[in-house]
């Protein structure tokens, strides 16, 4: 799906940039160092595409990744995403990171035997790093084994990942019953 409009608003981390097509998110971003390197970054992504008032479906998601970022309780499971472009492997991650919930985290390696592929942490942290969904697919809340703080590949690294995690006030590692 292409997308038809985007723009970038503020949130309590910096400038967000958000895109959308026909009813689905096509791209969500984090914060770059300001708000003209985010429109830049965006711009990057969606060359043919203007920069416009998102529509009021886009604008309600646009609220809630605020709110998120502010230290809400929302998982953003709703939102729709176009992953059409996406290989089936990350698909299957972004997935298990959407199943994370605001406050608690996985590490690579629990994600990898979430997908039934153990072993497979390193592939796990690269498609993380390729998420064109952040932070409605929120990889910030997947973590090194240990719970470390690792492999983050927004604006701001390792700093930016603990500061969103600091934000939702997380506990590591996932509930009883997240996933059963």
């Amino acid at each position: 799906m292409a997308a038809l409009g985007y723009c970038v608003f503020d949130t309590a981390i910096g400038a967000c940039g958000i895109a959308w097509g026909e009813g689905a998110i096509v791209t969500c971003q984090l914060p770059e160092r300001d708000r003209e390197g985010t429109a830049r970054r965006m711009l990057r992504r969606h060359p043919d595409v203007p920069q416009a008032e998102p529509p009021e479906w886009v604008a309600r998601v646009v609220a809630r990744v605020q709110a998120l970022l502010a230290g809400a309780k929302d998982d953003l499971a709703d939102v729709p995403l176009d992953m059409q472009g996406e290989p089936d492997f990350n698909r299957r991650v972004y997935e298990v990171a959407r199943a994370i919930a605001p406050g608690r985290t996985l590490t690579y390696g629990e994600v990898a035997q979430r997908i039934g592929e153990p072993g497979s942490a390193r592939a796990v942290g690269q498609a993380l790093g390729h998420n064109p969904f952040a932070p409605i697919v929120p990889c910030h809340r997947v973590l090194g084994a240990g719970n470390t703080g690792v492999g983050f590949s927004a604006t701001g690294g390792v700093d930016t990942k603990l500061k969103m995690l600091e934000i939702e006030r997380a506990q590591l590692g996932a509930h009883p019953g997240l996933f059963d």
